[in-house]
């Protein structure tokens, strides 16, 4: 129950319906009280939390290699925010509770450099994973000293293996090491480029996945 203490034009303590008065410094004040929610767990909301932690749990492992590929993007938000965004619009599939990554959809790096043309991934010895591209430094804005991003994420270990100053896209190829328990297991590969001065990257292509050798 409020308490009136000057009167009815003077201020209130305690609670009147969901209005709650009081004084602070010699200040009177009241404040709505927020209806409880009748329901928090709504369809919407577990379908939403449910996206959430689908893209979370991929992007996660490579955080690094997201402060690099997306720091063209971190405008009032962090790269890895701005990554989690990117992805929760773009590279989620299926229907709840089974929504799965998209990888051809997927971006681990973002910018306007010119991208991989015709890469590729194989793996033909225990460790290692190979990647391959065609030499396209003379094509728009690329340039012969790009340097090769390459990421390789295993879902069944929840891990990502990468670099960020890989081979020069002249080069059209470089092997990635990665543990030797990853045999038998399917990876998904992803290449990208950055410019030699780290200033500019590209959008990162999903080049297939590969069961490790």
């Amino acid at each position: 129950m409020g308490k009136i203490s000057q009167g009815i034009l003077g201020g209130f303590s305690g609670k009147v319906g969901n209005v709650v008065g009081g004084n602070w410094k010699g200040i009177d004040y009241m404040r709505v009280k927020p209806s409880n929610v009748a329901n928090p767990k709504t369809e919407g909301q577990v379908d939403q939390r449910s996206k959430f932690s689908t893209t979370l749990r991929f992007l996660q492992p490579m955080k690094d290699f997201i402060k690099v590929g997306f720091k063209g993007y971190a405008n009032k938000m962090t790269q890895f925010n701005s990554a989690m965004s990117y992805n929760l619009k773009n590279a989620i599939t299926g229907d709840y509770p089974n929504f799965s990554i998209d990888y051809s959809s997927a971006l681990v790096s973002r910018g306007g450099l010119a991208s991989v043309l015709n890469g590729a991934a194989t793996s033909s010895a225990a460790g290692s994973v190979k990647f391959t591209w065609d030499n396209n430094s003379e094509d728009g804005n690329a340039h012969a000293t790009d340097k090769a991003m390459l990421l390789v994420f295993n879902p069944d270990k929840n891990e990502a293996i990468f670099i960020t100053e890989g081979a020069l896209r002249t080069a059209g190829s470089q092997t990635l090491t990665v543990p030797d328990n990853y045999s038998g297991d399917e990876v998904a590969c992803f290449v990208s480029f950055i410019t030699d001065d780290g200033t500019s990257v590209a959008n990162s292509k999903y080049v297939g996945s590969v069961t490790v050798a």
